[in-house]
């Protein structure tokens, strides 16, 4: 089995590391070939290039990438009329990657979307699009699995693979035995250079708010790259950001972290462990929300934006949360109510993580709700409580396993000539798949290894997964 695989984001990149380990542990003959990230690679796939480095995020950022997205959108063409791989598998980052599903259909791949485009928030009319090009998607969102196959999309529902990467993750026990002491406050400022930018004065400001108040804090900044920090420095204390990318001595920011501001830790790579030490957290809005309800961390999250953007995101924008923990806790996409969180509207203590997608300065409204967990532990306890219950209710862990099953068997049902375009199977995770009887894959598919699970038929997994 030959898999093209391309991931554009850090988390996507995890996010397809994981899927391809478990779908070798079910074909240790498959073969994956593409785009993504260090940790693609690390799992085994051959990359054509890091397209992680190219992140791009806003349509004026874009402009200036277009022609190298082209070279490598015309490099995948000619592999998928050279090769014809059994599938094109697409993990989020959607403008790229409605190129590539283009240039696959025109050359007959089936092409399969894990961790879709979150479309229903911001371009409901994409759906359209997704029809044409996506012959099945995997669905990580219990509301998002409702809503594309509400939309005419073929749609299985697997469970966000997050949980399954954190509960795999190794932590540096020493370096969390070195974290303990007074109550900790984790500023989490985004992994792309475009949020730390935007969004450090903010965090800057709210942070000081809650330093004045709570005298014996602790703060540290989970930085993803080194270079952050140095923008994120300059650009919360008013300097301009360094316009290199050369990295600095990498000892430097090492346990126990570089006091770059006063009263202030930096670290890089240390992001698991320090939302594990926090007492709380604030974070740029993101993929780390889920993280932060996997560790049951009270968190304020924040996305600082232009007026301008501000007024094109009301013009497009279709649900009332941009926090995933939020959508999956409250009104999932209820589109009665697309007022932004107001912590002073009825009903706003049903947001989980109070939010503030703003391009004014909401400081003191972020340092109350961190002063206030911070100085009543009570409070604090019972929002842990309820992170809790959303996390069993979720019931994700699995997700990696599930999806690998779900792209093997649609795999092999379009290897048998079954197709899997015509039907829709929204899938609860919770419980493994029955074993067919007398499963038979392709010879060249390998023999599946994981527990003696079989490769399952669509009935049988509907059958057993609820």
């Amino acid at each position: 089995m030959l898999l093209f695989f391309s991931a554009g984001e850090p988390s996507g990149d995890q996010h397809a590391a994981s899927l391809l380990r478990e779908i070798r542990l079910l074909d240790a003959t498959v073969q994956a070939v593409g785009f993504g990230g260090p940790r693609l690679r690390a799992a085994g796939c051959e990359l054509f290039e890091d397209l992680t480095q190219h992140a791009v995020m806003w349509f004026r950022r874009a402009g200036g990438a277009v022609l190298h997205f082209r070279r490598l959108y015309l490099q995948a063409d000619a592999f998928f009329h050279d090769h014809r791989p059994d599938a094109v598998v697409l993990i989020d980052f959607p403008g790229f990657h409605w190129w590539l599903a283009s240039a696959a259909k025109r050359n007959g791949v089936p092409v399969f979307y894990y961790v879709p485009p979150q479309i229903w928030a911001w371009a409901r009319g994409r759906v359209k699009k997704m029809r044409r090009l996506i012959d099945h998607t995997f669905a990580c969102l219990p509301f998002e699995a409702e809503w594309f196959a509400r939309h005419g999309c073929p749609t299985t529902y697997v469970g966000h693979p997050s949980f399954d990467e954190l509960a795999g993750h190794s932590y540096d026990e020493a370096f969390l035995g070195g974290m303990e002491g007074g109550p900790l406050l984790v500023v989490l400022p985004g992994s792309r250079d475009q949020e730390v930018l935007a969004n450090a004065r903010a965090l800057y400001r709210a942070v000081e708010r809650v330093r004045a108040a709570v005298p014996n804090l602790r703060v540290a900044v989970a930085a993803f790259r080194e270079q952050h920090i140095e923008r994120f420095v300059a650009r919360a204390t008013g300097g301009a950001a360094p316009a290199s990318d050369s990295a600095s001595d990498s000892a430097e920011w090492t346990a126990p972290g570089l006091e770059a501001l006063p009263g202030w830790r930096f670290y890089v790579g240390r992001t698991p462990e320090l939302i594990r030490a926090a007492t709380c957290c604030l974070a740029v809005s993101g993929s780390v929300s889920l993280e932060l309800l996997y560790q049951q961390k009270p968190s304020v999250i924040v996305y600082q934006i232009n007026p301008f953007a501000f007024w094109v995101q009301n013009r497009f924008r279709r649900v009332k949360y941009i926090t995933l923990v939020n959508l999956l806790a409250d009104s999932g996409l209820d589109a009665a109510d697309l007022w932004l969180y107001d912590p002073r509207a009825p009903g706003a203590e049903r947001a989980l993580f109070p939010e503030y997608l703003t391009y004014r300065d909401r400081s003191a409204d972020i340092a109350a709700h961190l002063i206030g967990w911070l100085q009543d532990p009570a409070a604090r306890e019972r929002l842990v409580q309820r992170l809790a219950g959303l996390k069993h209710q979720l019931a994700w862990e699995g997700a990696s396993r599930r999806a690998a099953l779900a792209v093997c068997q649609a795999v092999y049902d379009r290897r048998r000539g079954a197709s899997v375009g015509g039907r829709t199977e929204t899938t609860m995770p919770g419980a493994e798949p029955t074993r067919p009887t007398n499963p038979a894959p392709p010879a060249n598919m390998g023999q599946p290894r994981v527990g003696g699970l079989a490769f399952f038929t669509p009935g049988a997994a509907t059958a057993g997964w609820r």
